[in-house]
């Protein structure tokens, strides 16, 4: 027996404990490991020609991550809460150099299998790349200019509040004229109907 065959025979017994596939190979008569693969190509293929890469990047950096740091506020163990809290600081700061420079990204092949693997390496708990970054990077970037960013947090949190002032006053004011003109409308149809 080929080494192939081999796969394919220990690839079988592996998935013949998932009746869903079970139940495929049963109704388009092509054995499960064939679909699996086909399957696997296909999805590889669409990662790594940009369909639906986006999404899937964005799908590994989120729900990964919230479940294991939802683990960790909820495990009493220390060290796994500071891990993730480092990974989402770095996640943020990654996501904000990506936002400014995406028009960039467009053109870099492959843009999207290497974020993948960049978000892996930086969110498995064996890499802990996350944590290289920020202790080697970020953490001193971060220190140096903490005060300029509160501030640049401070100020707009008060733009915002002011626009948000604003915009309350002026649907007040479209919403009390809105009325009127109704209410005066209203009053004029009435007194039509009336003569």
């Amino acid at each position: 027996m080929s080494s192939a065959a081999k796969m394919l025979e220990t690839m079988r017994e592996k998935l013949d404990k998932i009746p869903i596939l079970q139940k495929a190979e049963e109704a388009i008569k092509i054995p499960k490991e064939y679909i699996v693969i086909g399957a696997g190509c296909i999805f590889f293929m669409l990662f790594f020609f940009g369909i639906g890469a986006g999404s899937l990047c964005q799908l590994v950096g989120f729900v990964y991550p919230a479940f294991k740091s939802f683990q960790a506020i909820e495990n009493k163990i220390r060290g796994d809460d500071t891990q993730w809290l480092i990974y989402w600081v770095v996640y943020v700061f990654f996501t904000i150099i990506e936002f400014a420079v995406d028009f960039l990204l467009y053109w870099i092949p492959f843009y999207y299998a290497f974020k993948l693997a960049f978000l892996l390496w930086a969110m498995l708990p064996q890499t802990k790349g996350a944590k290289y970054l920020y202790d080697m990077f970020l953490k001193n970037l971060l220190k140096k200019n903490e005060s300029r960013i509160d501030a640049a947090l401070d100020d707009a949190k008060r733009s915002v509040t002011s626009v948000v002032t604003e915009v309350a006053a002026a649907t007040a004011e479209v919403s009390s004229k809105g009325l009127s003109v109704a209410a005066e409308y209203a009053n004029r149809s009435n007194t039509e109907k009336k003569d």
